[in-house]
């Protein structure tokens, strides 16, 4: 599942706490933080503590379920928190090519956009766009073996 940790990478030196980033949430699997250019009146980043890539490492695997399943609690965990009056939450991933770290993160919207013209950049354009979190757990979701 994971790939050798590029030295470069930014989220691994957040999740190993090696940067001032302050974190909202850490645990043993995934760390959260406010994303540094925010496209909506609460923008946080869940990412594993693990470097994994992108969406696209991810397999139907009990763990990676597991995995994005609790970036996903977290995460809304964190926006019902610290934005209880938001109308609309948004939660999910960019796929390459228009990911902008190669480490696995979530993006946490608490709606609005803001600017407007942001909800550009959170558009599902099938294999390479936005892809919502929920969508991505069916995706990803183990199939059960069934015993003959």
């Amino acid at each position: 599942m994971a790939g050798a940790i590029p030295p470069s990478c930014i989220f691994c030196q957040i999740a190993s706490k090696s940067t001032s980033t302050i974190l909202l949430h850490c645990d043993e699997e995934v760390v959260a933080f406010e994303d540094i250019r925010p496209s909506a009146s609460r923008h946080y980043l869940v990412i594993p503590v693990e470097h994994i890539s992108t969406v696209k490492d991810l397999k139907r695997k009990a763990e990676d379920y597991t995995l994005v399943n609790h970036m996903l609690e977290v995460g809304k965990t964190l926006l019902c928190q610290d934005a209880p009056q938001a109308k609309l939450y948004r939660f999910g991933f960019h796929q390459p090519p228009l990911n902008s770290v190669n480490h696995l993160h979530l993006h946490c919207l608490a709606l609005p956009y803001t600017p407007r013209w942001r909800c550009i950049k959170y558009l599902s354009l099938g294999s390479i766009g936005f892809v919502e979190a929920e969508k991505l757990l069916e995706k990803i979701k183990p199939t059960v073996q069934s015993k003959v």
